[in-house]
Formats: structure tokens, sequence, C-alpha cells
């Protein structure tokens, strides 16, 4: 003897509340495929292309800072090459005595040797800025920032070879004081102007860098910003699911309480058809 139920509990009750729930869990409307195949491929590119740009804005973010910390530098640099100037100015009268020009010229050498540090120590994450390496006065690399989501999309900085060296003072580093007299002096004048001349220039190339650095970050953020809104219309309706996963709940349970009793009429027919 067989006894078929007609009470069949709903299993796409129970799918509905997983679908809600898990709509809940994660905060995106589509999760798989059979959600909807052709949103959830563009839901997942726009996703794609977002975390590209916060990327993209990150790798800007600390190439600004690169540019500010030799921005930095240098402008202490040319305050460092002024003084120098001052300095030769007044070794270059002769109402300077010549104890006062040695002590002029010491002044001038230690103010040169820290140029030079400036120029070694200026580095970003392990970077040196200002030359090749720390211990490698000669012009630093061309460095190429990744500023966007392909190959193509970079901004470039060029070698910088700001120190002594690299702008013509050996000479003045190297001057002995037994021959530095007012002529001397006034011969360096011209040195430090060149110099002073080309630190400008170097500075203007890296105001010109971060000035495109920040130009692009603002383009990034603006397209990240209109990438996320997009992929936002693919995002969970909290108000919505929250509440489809109520009633399926309510149903799941009506429909438990249904097969419970189902179950226990079922028992007692076979109970009663058995004596």
């Amino acid at each position: 003897m067989q006894i078929n139920s007609n009470s069949v509990l709903n299993q796409n009750v129970y799918l509905n509340a997983n679908q809600a729930l898990t709509r809940i869990a994660t905060g995106v409307e589509l999760n798989q495929s059979s959600d909807n195949a052709s949103s959830l491929s563009i839901a997942n590119s726009l996703l794609t292309q977002s975390n590209g740009y916060a990327q993209a804005i990150e790798n800007t973010n600390s190439a600004i800072a690169a540019t500010q910390i030799a921005s930095g530098a240098t402008n202490e640099q040319s305050n460092i090459l002024n003084n120098v100037k001052e300095k030769l100015l007044q070794a270059s009268t002769d109402t300077t005595s010549q104890e006062g020009r040695d002590a002029i010229l010491k002044d001038i050498q230690k103010q040169l040797e820290q140029f030079d540090k400036i120029a070694s120590n200026t580095n970003y994450n392990g970077t040196t800025l200002l030359q090749n390496s720390q211990t490698d006065t000669s012009s630093s690399q061309t460095l190429q920032y990744q500023t966007g989501l392909v190959g193509q999309d970079i901004i470039e900085s060029g070698g910088v070879q700001s120190n002594t060296q690299g702008l013509g003072l050996t000479n003045l580093v190297n001057q002995s004081p037994t021959t530095f007299d007012s002529n001397t002096a006034k011969s360096f004048l011209e040195t430090v102007d060149n110099a002073i001349s080309n630190l400008n220039d170097i500075r203007g190339n890296i105001g010109s860098v971060q000035n495109q650095l920040e130009s692009s970050n603002r383009n990034l953020l603006t397209q990240q910003t209109s990438t996320l809104s997009a992929a936002s219309l693919f995002d969970t309706n909290y108000a919505k699911e929250s509440s489809n996963f109520s009633k399926q709940n309510i149903l799941a349970q009506i429909g438990a309480f249904g097969q419970a009793q189902s179950n226990n009429i079922n028992q007692q027919t076979v109970l009663r058809l058995l004596s």
C-alpha cells in the first residue's frame, strides 16, 4: 500500500529567501550568472575599471609626493646658492681682508657640501630624485609614472643632476684659500649665476610634472566617481531585499508548518487503514 501526500514543500520559497539573503550579505544584486548574465558582465567590467582607476590614483598620489619632495629639496638648494652669491659678493670687494675672505670661502664650501648632501639624500621609496644614486653623482634616471588604465597613460619626469658637479660648481668647491682673492671671487659670480639659472630650470620642470600629475589625478577621480556611480545601479536595494527575505521566511515557515500537519494527517490515515 502507498499513500501520497498532496502537501509538497515549495522549494522556490527557500531559493528566493537564500537569494535575498545573499544580496543583503554581499551588497550586490547580481551574484551569479543566473541572476542576469548580461548585466553581471557589465557590472563586473565596471568594477574592474573602477579598481583600475583606484590604483592609477594611488600611483599618481605617489608620484605627486615624489615631486613635492624633489621640489622642497631644490628650494633649499636654491636658498644655499643665493647665500653663496651673497658671500662671493662680500669676498669680491677689496674692503674685505684676506683673513675674512678665507673664512668666507670656508663657509661657501661648507654650504656647497650641504648642497651635495641634499642631492644624495633626497629620495622617494629608495629612488634618488636629484642624482643617479646616493653615491653616483651623474644624472638621475628618467622616471615614468603610470597614471591611467593602459600602458600609454604615463607622465614622464626627465633626468636630474642637481649637485655641484651637474651645476658646474666643482671649481668653487675645490678652490684653494691661498689663491682666493677678490678677482677670483668676482670670477665665480657668473658661475654661481649660471648654476642658479640651471637650478631654476630644474625646479620649473619638477613643477610642470607636478601640475600634470595633479591634473591627471583630478581627472582620474572624476572618472572613478562616474564609474562607481554606474556600477551602483547593480547594488542591493536593502529595503526591498530585507522585505523580500522576511516575506519568503514567513512563507517558508508556513510551508514547514503545512508539511508537518500533512505528515501528521498521513500518519493518522495509515494507522486508521491498518486498524
